[in-house]
């Protein structure tokens, strides 16, 4: 941290700051001394105005950029911070008896504060004190409320089990379970959680040549989904609620509201760090509690655990004025894929590069450059990369030079090459001591633990090694591959 020069002038920082953006910010400003470094630190509430440099140019704030927005967009953008004045409204009727203190203290803990609770709420621009007196807002008794559903009637979570794939009604009616779930914000996340957790079946799956138990759908995936809904929701809608509902085969979360520009359903497909909410205040306190993070990055990240366990994508939709969230529990491609392509872990090989192994795998063992575009979204030139990158590995080689086709080296032709280095350099420890573990890879190789079991894998899904025992009396010793050459 190399702090703020001291030729910058305080004063003259602020001016600028009014002199260079239209309409002014409203902005609290300070200077701090922090190890012993010159600090400025600028605050500013949320703003209904959309703020625009005087050279014309429009920012978008994602992560840590400034990124430019299109002015095409700027309306669109105006029209959707109009509709964010919900959770500010004012509650005439409230008073801090209707509030949980102990959950604003937890803010106030989380937060590093020492302030009594109305400074809190105060703080966080969740309350305003007018005339001398504390006036709440909707933000407020959402998040912190004792009774909740008094402020809005449909604040909670529903969960709903169908037996089956589809829902069915009337003599067919299909529901085996419904839960209806009431609490302050704060607490409704962890609640669902608890709540929805033992519906959702596990599955097996082999992980290091042993069968151990997996939920069918990633926790990352459908508790992100359930923080987004509860965060992004439109609260002006009373009459609907958010609803999760689990099939035999997928699980749907409907939230009510339509998405808020800058945020499209093509730009969620293509997993484009962008954010915004109609909710900011409330954003901000379950980011203080630990549900969300880096805004711009849940989205993404959805994509890349569903992707590493094999199932398809986030589908995301618009239905009668709700946004819904689909995760399916089916692979994308076969088990026996699954296990085959657990080799490769530690090669270093990007995700977009074991889909193609997953692709041509279940096509044949064969791919072109063309379809490994196609599949994956990217240009012919990082296409050609990713494909010479498999072939220096030994992974896949060239096949017919005129039509570009290629095909992955099967066990068979790996059997007469030469063995991995890392067997080469323990085959004297092996032969010594008829086997090897854990710490002799370390020492051997120079790495960590962590990389020693990675490379005891590789060995082992290559026949090199053959495992024995569990957990810390694992040992290896010669493989198939060595004992019976093909």
């Amino acid at each position: 941290m190399t702090g703020v020069p001291l030729r910058y002038e305080f004063q003259q920082a602020q001016r600028q700051l009014n002199d260079y953006i239209r309409p002014r910010l409203n902005f609290r400003a300070r200077e701090i001394s922090l190890e012993e470094q010159r600090i400025w630190v600028f605050e500013t509430d949320w703003s209904p105005d959309v703020h625009q440099l005087v050279d014309g140019r429009y920012l978008l704030r994602v992560g840590s950029q400034n990124l430019p927005f299109p002015a095409k967009d700027i309306e669109a953008m105006k029209a959707s911070r109009r509709q964010r004045a919900t959770e500010m409204q004012f509650l005439p009727d409230a008073t801090i008896g209707d509030v949980d203190l102990t959950l604003v203290e937890e803010l106030a803990r989380r937060a590093k504060l020492t302030l009594p609770h109305e400074e809190t709420l105060l703080h966080y621009r969740l309350a305003e004190r007018i005339n001398g007196q504390l006036r709440l807002t909707l933000a407020a008794l959402l998040l912190f409320g004792r009774e909740p559903t008094k402020w809005h009637p449909r604040c909670g979570i529903e969960f709903i089990r169908w037996r089956g794939v589809e829902r069915r009604t009337g003599a067919n009616l299909n529901v085996t379970k419904r839960i209806h779930i009431e609490a302050p914000l704060v607490k409704l996340i962890q609640q669902t959680y608890e709540q929805i957790q033992p519906y959702i079946p596990e599955r097996q799956e082999l992980v290091d040549l042993f069968f151990e138990e997996r939920l069918e759908y990633p926790n990352f995936a459908w508790q992100e989904a359930i923080i987004n809904a509860v965060a992004h929701r439109d609260y002006r809608l009373t009459g609907i609620g958010i609803e999760v509902h689990l099939f035999d085969d997928h699980m749907e979360i409907w939230s009510p509201g339509e998405l808020v520009e800058p945020v499209t359903l093509e730009r969620l497909r293509n997993q484009e760090r962008v954010h915004a909410s109609r909710n900011p205040r409330i954003v901000r306190v379950l980011t203080e509690f630990g549900y969300m993070r880096e805004l711009g990055e849940g989205i993404p990240r959805m994509f890349e655990v569903m992707e590493r366990l094999g199932l398809h994508p986030p589908e995301f939709r618009l239905e009668g004025g709700r946004f819904v969230v689909t995760l399916r529990n089916t692979p994308v491609y076969r088990p026996e894929t699954m296990r085959w392509l657990r080799q490769f872990e530690g090669t270093g090989l990007s995700h977009n590069q074991i889909r193609l192994l997953a692709y041509a795998r279940e096509h044949g063992n064969q791919f072109t450059s063309r379809v490994y575009q196609k599949l994956v979204g990217v240009d012919i030139y990082t296409a050609s990369r990713d494909i010479k990158d498999l072939i220096r590995k030994g992974i896949v080689r060239l096949t017919r030079p005129k039509g570009r086709f290629y095909e992955i080296v099967t066990e068979q032709e790996k059997a007469i090459i030469q063995p991995p280095p890392e067997f080469t350099a323990l085959q004297p420890v092996l032969e010594r001591k008829g086997f090897i573990k854990n710490h002799d890879i370390q020492e051997s190789l120079g790495v960590s633990p962590v990389q020693a079991r990675l490379i005891a894998r590789r060995l082992v899904l290559g026949g090199w090694l053959e495992p024995m025992g569990e957990k810390r009396g694992r040992r290896y010793v010669m493989g198939r591959r060595v004992i019976e050459p093909s």
